[in-house]
């Protein structure tokens, strides 16, 4: 079975010395040692970007003393962010929240402070000396640890 502290460090010696911005989002390795690396950068992942870590990550691997398959890309356009830096990435753009009691919220991400994040919400509010409700933005924060998702809101307007 191959040590995933042994792959994340060859990972994070890539990371630092490629000095490209990349970030690693997720590692895994399955029992049958299928090793999938997510990295993410804030432009987005170029797929010459992930063919050199996979080729880095097999230069110090042996074949020889273990057998797997190996799966380098980026995290997923839509897929539910995974690290801070994924939010840091995405403020001023438009996501969904996935409250921890399952109501939907989409909104603009306006700020990442900590474990933190603050989404700002386009509803219905009752105003004092108004009759009807009125159309504004609310900011609601939330802990990355409580909600169940955030994600990437994709548009086609």
């Amino acid at each position: 079975m191959i040590d995933k502290n042994t792959v994340r460090k060859i990972v994070d010696e890539w990371l630092s010395a490629s000095d490209k911005g990349y970030f690693l989002v997720d590692l895994t390795i399955s029992d049958d040692d299928k090793i999938v690396v997510e990295i993410d950068h804030a432009d987005g992942v170029w797929i010459e970007d992930c063919v050199e870590l996979s080729r880095y990550i097999e230069d110090h691997l042996s074949r020889d003393d273990e057998d797997y398959e190996l799966e380098v890309g980026s995290a997923g356009l839509g897929q539910p962010f995974k690290v801070a830096q994924q939010y840091v990435n995405n403020i001023g753009n438009d996501v969904e929240v996935m409250q921890p009691d399952g109501k939907k919220v989409k909104g603009r991400l306006k700020s990442v402070d900590g474990d933190e994040f603050t989404v700002s919400v386009n509803e219905r509010v009752q105003v004092e000396g108004k009759k009807r409700p009125v159309k504004m933005d609310v900011d609601h924060t939330y802990k990355m640890s409580d909600v169940k998702y955030t994600k990437y809101l994709i548009s086609f307007k």
